[in-house]
């Protein structure tokens, strides 16, 4: 009886094709995506239902576009393999140069924002420059920063306040620029009256509406977060952010200008905290040494809530933007219930907690890691 010796070859594994299910759970961002979907749905039990209306969650993207700005510039950093722990303290620090430039100097936002922007950039090359060509954590040399930032952006409110912790008139010194409407107040002013009188959105007796407009925070924030995740996923330079925080040495060895990307990046993330420090400040008309305090911790677990591993090489900005909707949605949102707002701090911890723990079962998931 003849026997059929014929062998068929195995199937080649690179033609495998995966369920969606499995291209899902490899994405960043779906931690962050679940975490928004169970915080509003704990919210809607839980809150008064004008949380939910337009200028309920108005209130609470506001802090989430202030924080999200500067937690897209932390994820990008951290793909890329880093840290910087001395956003925080650039706030202040910027903050103190933009009030400097407009109040004391009187320069117009023509100059005194390209400038900013610039000073800000430098402080992040300094930053980068170290950590690369000492070989230190950047964990370690921005800390140095954080307090160093801090310190000097108390020493020179002093120093142009004659003693002062505090430089106000930045309110009056921009009236009028034709450029403060893209740092402060509301954006798209004329679309929000048209729903008012159509009566699509509420508004108070006098037929004004509640919510004058998008307060350009929240513009930024999605513009930025927008332009962030075409820079990570459809440009070579999104390639060489992922391959630096991965392998660097691997990296370097394909050709990879790791150094200046890594570099930018620190620059990067400077300039964020340069734009919120512009808009903070113009929106409140005043600077402070105290401004962004602790912000550069927000920022990092906003990021790890979005899906960004403390190792570098994986991450996304779209999780950070939602870790920051996250913190916005939660720090506003007890107020809205009769929980104490200092449980605040308790959730800020345990998601950090259960994103760390499952950011890290989705690496192993990943790399195939047992």
């Amino acid at each position: 009886m003849a026997t059929d010796t014929t062998t068929h070859p195995a199937a080649d594994e690179r033609l495998k094709t995966e369920s969606f299910g499995a291209r899902l759970m490899k994405r960043p961002e779906l931690g962050a995506i679940a975490g928004v979907i169970l915080v509003t749905v704990f919210f809607v039990l839980t809150a008064d239902p004008a949380m939910f209306t337009l200028s309920g969650i108005v209130n609470f993207m506001t802090p989430a576009a202030q924080l999200g700005i500067l937690a897209i510039g932390a994820a990008l950093l951290m793909v890329g393999g880093e840290f910087d722990l001395s956003i925080g303290s650039m706030v202040a620090f910027a903050g103190l140069f933009f009030g400097a430039a407009t109040v004391a100097v009187g320069l117009p936002l023509l100059l005194a924002i390209p400038l900013t922007f610039l000073f800000a950039a430098a402080v992040g090359a300094v930053n980068g420059t170290i950590v690369i060509r000492s070989g230190l954590p950047s964990f370690i040399v921005t800390l140095a920063f954080l307090f160093i930032l801090r310190g000097l952006s108390l020493v020179g409110l002093k120093a142009v306040t004659g003693g002062s912790t505090q430089l106000r008139g930045v309110r009056d010194a921009t009236e009028g620029d034709p450029l403060a409407p893209f740092f402060s107040g509301d954006a798209f002013g004329p679309v929000f009256a048209w729903a008012a009188d159509r009566g699509v959105i509420e508004t108070f007796g006098n037929g004004t509406p509640k919510v004058p407009g998008l307060p350009v925070e929240i513009v930024w924030f999605v513009a930025l977060a927008a332009v962030a995740t075409w820079l990570l996923l459809r440009t070579p330079a999104g390639n060489w952010i992922f391959a630096a925080g991965g392998d660097t040495l691997a990296a370097t060895n394909s050709g990879v200008p790791v150094r200046r990307v890594k570099i930018a990046l620190f620059m990067l993330t400077a300039c964020c905290a340069a734009l919120v420090a512009i808009i903070t400040v113009m929106d409140a008309g005043s600077t402070d040494a105290r401004r962004g305090f602790q912000k550069e911790f927000e920022a990092i677990i906003a990021a790890v809530i979005g899906g960004c591993l403390l190792t570098g090489g994986y991450g996304s900005a779209v999780g950070a933007f939602f870790g920051a909707i996250i913190f916005g949605m939660v720090v506003i949102g007890l107020g809205y219930t009769s929980f104490d707002q200092d449980w605040f701090q308790v959730f800020l911890g345990g998601m950090l907690l259960i994103a760390v723990l499952f950011n890290n079962a989705i690496r192993k998931r990943v790399t195939g890691e047992r």
